[in-house]
Order: C-alpha cells, then structure tokens, then sequence
C-alpha cells in the first residue's frame, strides 16, 4: 500500500503560497514544489477545506482557481479582512499571513 495515503503532513512540505489584497478579499495562490504532487494538492485542497480551515474567519465564499501548466492554484476568499486595508484595525491588514496558515492544513 502507498505509504503517502496513509499519512498526512502539513500543506507547506508540498507548497508554498502568496496572498494578494483587494478590499475585503484575499487570493492566495498555492503552488507545488513538485509537479508529480500536484494532482495530490488538487484533490486534497478544495474550496470547501479552505473554506473550513478559515471558519474562523467566517468567509462568505471560497472560489478556486486551478492552474495546471503552472502546478498551481489561486484560492479566492471573500470577507476574511475585517473590512480591509481601509476599514480594518486588524495587524495584518493585507491579510499576508493567512497564505501561512493555509499551508499549516493537513493534506
């Protein structure tokens, strides 16, 4: 048996992430270190994990955008700014370290 489907290891030993701002909205582009493992992170990270991972948040929506020549992906969340840059008293107004909590989730 494949010893890779019974173990599970945080997001950041397959990817890594960038978040970008617009308003109340983040997107945050995960991409694989490896293309062989791609197809793992598209299966294993979908919208409705991310939206899961980020309840606390309390997204209003999670839209998934997958980018296979780049083994990529950009996850699109609305309103997890706290309002954004504008609005927000939050520390992190541009949201730049939630890609870093997405690549803590177990895949």
């Amino acid at each position: 048996m494949d010893q890779n489907a019974l173990s599970t290891r945080a997001l950041y030993h397959f990817a890594h992430a960038r978040t970008g701002d617009k308003g109340n909205r983040i997107n945050i582009s995960v991409i694989a270190y490896k293309s062989e493992e791609f197809e793992r992170l598209v299966r294993q990270v979908t919208e409705q994990r991310v939206a899961e991972h980020f309840a606390y948040r309390h997204p209003t929506r999670v839209t998934r955008h997958v980018l296979p020549r780049l083994h990529a992906m950009n996850f699109v969340i609305d309103d997890v700014l706290d309002g954004g840059v504008n609005d927000s008293l939050n520390l992190d107004m541009h949201g730049k370290s939630l890609s870093y909590h997405l690549l803590t989730m177990e895949v």
